[in-house]
């Protein structure tokens, strides 16, 4: 008896969603659909600055402030706990770049590879989202203090219309025009399209110029500092410190943009762990040293909202730190921009390869070796977004989509581990200990909900009691899992102390997750919702299988400027 189509339907997506992608045992070769491969020019130097570079923009002049604000001196206390966390994070994506060193994807590729097809596409679009909103966010930002650098001209100050750069008034609580960003967009995306090796140059200019600014503000503000003001260090108690690393870890979020990269690295098994955690590290630093400058010029109650750098260097006459600033300000954005449109290109380069999105964006130029269609196609995105929307409007409701791939990076570690994926030939106990070990995990993750939800609701000390009660039940979860762990040596970088670490990362990205807006949740249950419903009429019929015999060979960097 022949199945009814809506059994048959079912049982396909099902049956596709369920699929996995092999890991390759060669670091040589890539699938594609079409088109040339990309070209290997970036060393490990590139990619250090590449993460520093999505991950410092304009905040390291105003987020260390807004939070001193609410845990004073304890701030840098702060910064270094939610620099950990991301260090932690940083260890589960240098483990996967180096066991994925051949393809894009980043964690849309290694979800695919440690569960299945369908969760993979619905990371890609949590992710996507939040890397759409914010390029045109940031994008409006940067508008904005290009033309306050312009507004030094004597004869343009004040001259300026609003909707240039700073965005028109607001139609229908949502619209506003901005014309320069749209316009800062156009310059980028040419810029990515003509190749890796000029994109790689522009990154490399704006991100020395962004650290050297940082470093002179650290230096020039030390000599400022009167250490009575970081006296009391905690005035708001423990908890404004684990606030304002809540606050903090978004601060640090963009090293993950070295992982997209790993067609274009020279020998991305060495140098990609190398990218991912350098970058961080040098962040951690000059965030710290921001900290501690900022609570020991100022008091913490003094500080500005909107600038609270710049306000504290007018404070003591230096006026010339401000335009400094500024110009930092614009190269951090201008560097944030850049890496956030190559790396959207690059998620989309990998879902057209595997034909969860339209083949044309598996197109890769064939003398530029640059995804030009999927650029094209980010920047348009983009432009329309900043041009025409006040899209700082939805910053409440971002981040959700990095947490969450985080959260699915971090299990990735535990999962691949527990099996070879070069053969598809699995035991029944193999299988049951993978069930058991991804029900585990998902324990895991209710309990970090659970203690976020407490931490944040809960007003009556002894009610913090009830916190201990989620974090056992994560505990022994994490120790279930440390039973089921199999141990394999690694070839290139391997994440220490597994599955403990990676049961960390998630319980704490996810207790950062319950600290989103209420919005930002809903957004996650309706985007995931949307997501599911775009596989099922497209993704499903038009993914293609792995097939061996469709292979192409790396550009290699010319002799020259191999490391």
């Amino acid at each position: 008896m022949r199945d009814s189509p809506p059994s048959s339907f079912f049982s396909h997506f099902w049956s596709s969603a369920l699929r996995t992608k092999p890991l390759s045992t060669s670091s040589d070769v890539v699938r594609v659909n079409s088109g040339e491969g990309l070209v290997r020019r970036l060393g490990p130097l590139d990619l250090i600055l590449l993460g520093i570079g999505a991950s410092i923009g304009a905040g390291i002049f105003v987020v260390t402030g807004t939070v001193a604000r609410d845990a004073g001196p304890g701030v840098t206390v702060s910064f270094i706990l939610a620099g950990a966390s991301c260090v932690l994070n940083a260890l589960c994506y240098a483990e996967l770049a180096s066991r994925f060193p051949a393809v894009v994807g980043g964690a849309y590729l290694y979800t695919y590879t440690a569960f299945n097809e369908l969760t993979a596409f619905l990371v890609f679009t949590q992710m996507m989202l939040d890397y759409h909103i914010g390029a045109a966010s940031i994008a409006r930002s940067l508008a904005s203090y290009v033309i306050n650098i312009l507004e030094l001209i004597p004869f343009l100050k004040n001259n300026i219309p609003n909707w240039v750069g700073h965005g028109s008034k607001e139609i229908f609580g949502f619209i506003s025009i901005n014309l320069l960003a749209p316009v800062l967009l156009v310059l980028l995306t040419i810029v990515l399209c003509r190749g890796v090796g000029e994109s790689s140059l522009v990154n490399t200019i704006m991100t020395t110029t962004k650290i050297v600014i940082v470093l002179v503000v650290i230096i020039v503000g030390a000599f400022e500092v009167d250490s009575s003001n970081w006296s009391p260090f905690a005035p708001n108690g423990y908890k404004s410190m684990l606030t304002g690393a809540t606050v903090a870890f978004f601060a640090y979020v963009g090293f993950d943009a070295v992982a997209n990269s790993a067609e274009e690295s020279k020998r991305p098994q060495r140098d990609l762990p190398i990218g991912i955690i350098g970058s961080l590290l040098v962040c951690i630093a000059l965030y710290i040293g921001v900290c501690l400058v900022i609570t020991g010029m100022v008091p913490y109650k003094f500080l500005g909202e909107d600038a609270p750098l710049a306000e504290a260097f007018k404070s003591k006459g230096l006026n010339f730190v401000s335009v400094l600033i500024s110009i930092g300000a614009v190269a951090g954005l201008t560097t944030t921009l850049l890496v956030g449109l190559y790396v959207q290109s690059r998620l989309y380069l990998g879902l057209g390869r595997d034909g969860l999105l339209p083949a044309i964006f598996a197109r890769v130029h064939p003398t530029r070796h640059t995804p030009i269609q999927s650029q094209i196609w980010v920047g348009f995105i983009a432009c329309i977004l900043a041009g025409t929307l006040n899209v700082h409007l939805l910053s409440h409701v971002l981040s959700v989509g990095s947490l969450a791939g985080y959260s699915v990076v971090a299990a990735c570690v535990i999962t691949l581990r527990w099996k070879d994926n070069v053969g598809n030939q699995v035991s029944a106990t193999l299988m049951s200990h993978r069930l058991e070990g991804i029900i585990c995990i998902i324990v895991i993750a209710c309990c970090g909900f659970a203690a976020g939800i407490l931490f944040r609701y809960v007003v009556s000390a002894l009610a913090y009691l009830f916190l201990i009660v989620p974090m056992a039940i994560a505990i022994l979860a994490a120790v279930a899992l440390r039973f089921r762990q199999v141990h394999t040596d690694l070839p290139g970088f391997s994440c220490p102390w597994v599955p403990m670490v990676p049961a960390l990362c998630i319980f704490v990205n996810i207790f950062l997750f319950a600290q989103l807006h209420y919005e930002a949740w809903v957004r996650f249950v309706v985007l995931s919702i949307v997501a599911i419903a775009v596989y099922a009429f497209y993704g499903q019929h038009h993914a293609n299988p792995v097939s061996e015999r469709e292979v192409v060979t790396y550009h290699k960097a010319p002799e020259e400027e191999a490391l």
